[in-house]
């Protein structure tokens, strides 16, 4: 796949457009799975078919950090990570793969020394794949890339209630005098209209703060806030509960911060903080979306330089599937 544009293949092979059942992965008992294609869960490339009903697609983009960078490289990391997914998750009983078709629609190549000409070009390169594709599943970069992600949602659906998996609010103003990094994604998105504020929410907030108005803001542009030390009380399924109370039956994009994780399960970032949830239960919390209307979803902030054994990537990988397998059932059933 080039990084120039979504979805166009390179090399000598030329594409192959397929219509009728769907294109799963490479099957592992004839090719192992440390070879072949190098797309996500080794899917086919959207030129590859003709209907699609997910686009997984990468945004290699952190000039946006504002502290450890890296996160550009996270989805080839990710896509590597994900060689080891099978194709029938048991804990939700679906076939991911076999009840949509899903693609992976390549990067969406961005200028690394302007924000806001990045934050354009991932706008226009979102909208031109929901053209072709009912749902996007991205995966960064840094989080700045929410905004442009939802610029595309709301175009699409309106606007659409967030479920925000992170160690921070993202919601501040500004860092150095410039509106658009990864901690002010969804305050811009709050003031351009593009969020339901009756129905965001917050999920591992933890660690230290600026001051008290940081929660006080926070509330004033639409969110609530399930924080990190409930789990202990409330535990996953208070959780998901929350999330249904919250949300109901409106359109729902996800994101997912990797640092909602505990360093110790998610190394591989660039704003670790202590005291996240653990791999079973944030997958546990995303398995429960069956029951949601996902619109699309991100994950973001997959640092590699950071990680060790894919520890991160790993986790990363498996949140995408457990996203993809409750789009299925909401959609196909079981």
């Amino acid at each position: 796949m080039t990084d120039n544009q979504p979805g166009v293949a390179s090399g000598n092979s030329q594409p192959r457009v397929v219509s009728g059942p769907n294109i799963g992965p490479v099957d592992a008992s004839v090719l192992p799975r440390f070879a072949g294609p190098a797309t996500f869960a080794r899917l086919p490339r959207i030129d590859e078919v003709s209907d699609v009903d997910v686009a997984i697609v990468g945004v290699p983009f952190d000039a946006g950090v504002s502290y450890r960078p890296g996160a550009r490289f996270g989805p080839a990391h990710v896509r590597e990570s994900s060689r080891l997914l099978r194709p029938y998750n048991p804990a939700l009983d679906t076939e991911p793969f076999g009840r949509q078709q899903v693609v992976d629609a390549g990067d969406i190549a961005v200028n690394p020394f302007s924000i806001t000409d990045a934050v354009n070009e991932i706008d226009r390169g979102a909208r031109h794949l929901l053209e072709r594709s009912r749902r996007l599943l991205t995966i960064g970069g840094d989080h700045t890339i929410a905004l442009p992600l939802l610029r595309a949602m709301a175009a699409k659906h309106g606007p659409v209630a967030v479920v925000h998996f992170d160690a921070h609010l993202d919601t501040w103003d500004t860092y150095f005098g410039e509106p658009y990094t990864h901690g002010t994604p969804f305050r811009r998105a709050s003031e351009e209209g593009l969020l339901d504020q009756s129905g965001c929410l917050h999920v591992g907030i933890r660690g230290p703060l600026y001051s008290s108005k940081d929660l006080t803001n926070d509330v004033e542009v639409g969110f609530q806030i399930v924080h990190a030390r409930e789990m202990e009380d409330i535990g996953t399924r208070g959780v998901v509960e929350r999330i249904r109370e919250r949300v109901g039956e409106r359109p729902v994009y996800v994101s997912v911060d990797i640092d909602v994780l505990d360093p110790a399960f998610a190394p591989g970032t660039g704003t670790p903080e202590s005291g996240g949830l653990l791999s079973r239960e944030l997958l546990g919390i995303l398995r429960s979306f069956a029951t949601l209307n996902l619109v699309g979803a991100d994950i973001v902030e997959v640092a590699p330089a950071y990680d060790h054994a894919e520890i991160t990537g790993i986790a990363a990988s498996h949140a995408a599937y457990e996203l993809l397998s409750a789009m299925a059932v909401h959609d196909y059933g079981r």
